[in-house]
């Protein structure tokens, strides 16, 4: 799962007055790089750039961050932590069924790229500096492991039939990632066709679980 990102250490003796302003900088300067992400994507966004955004010097951003790589890796795992969250929160909707839950979770994750455009498709489906990539990596192990943990669910209150929680999980994460890859590269999608997308591939995802028991042996031989 993905670690939260937290405030930058404070540094012993700094006065709170500057602890806050070096705070106040470093926020301006996420969501300055996620801006800049979201209209250029991460291999053509430069430091610069977000400096300029940011309103801060382009040393000030080294001072928080020692790399581009870091930089924007940083921007990644902010991303993903709140998607993963939001994840959770429909997962976490006990008393409704395993089945409605990871259609809502789909559902709710597509519909949430679709409106995120340009970041989404930099954050799911643009080639990325390999320390960059770790953090999608792990982002989508922490996806995998909340559907994988539905699954399972399902499973032990005779919802859904004996299978691998954990291979289907990545399964999904897999499925409704690729499925939302073409309509983020056409940019700007209607909000009628957003619903149709994001009931489509969950009401796939639905079914990859909730269908019938594999066949066994005896049943093809």
């Amino acid at each position: 799962m993905v670690a939260p990102a937290g405030p930058a250490p404070v540094a012993p003796g700094r006065s709170p007055r500057v602890a806050a302003r070096q705070a106040d900088a470093r926020r301006r300067i996420l969501e300055a790089a996620r801006v800049v992400v979201a209209e250029q994507g991460f291999a053509a966004a430069q430091v610069a750039v977000v400096a300029s955004v940011a309103e801060v010097a382009t040393g000030t951003i080294y001072r928080h961050f020692p790399s581009k790589a870091s930089l924007f890796s940083e921007v990644l795992r902010v991303v993903c932590v709140r998607e993963l969250e939001v994840v959770h929160a429909v997962a976490a909707e006990h008393g409704r069924s395993a089945t409605d839950r990871i259609g809502d979770a789909v559902a709710t994750f597509v519909d949430r790229a679709l409106r995120g455009d340009g970041l989404a498709y930099a954050v799911i489906a643009e080639p990325m500096d390999p320390a960059v990539d770790q953090v999608r990596l792990e982002a989508r192990a922490g996806l995998a492991q909340a559907f994988a943990g539905l699954i399972q669910e399902g499973v032990d209150s005779g919802e859904f039939a004996e299978q691998d929680a954990r291979i289907r999980g990545a399964a999904i994460v897999g499925a409704f990632l690729e499925g939302v890859v073409a309509p983020l590269a056409e940019r700007a999608v209607r909000p009628a066709d957003r619903d149709a997308i994001s009931g489509e591939i969950a009401r796939f995802c639905q079914a990859a679980v909730a269908g019938p028991p594999p066949p066994t042996g005896q049943d093809r031989a």
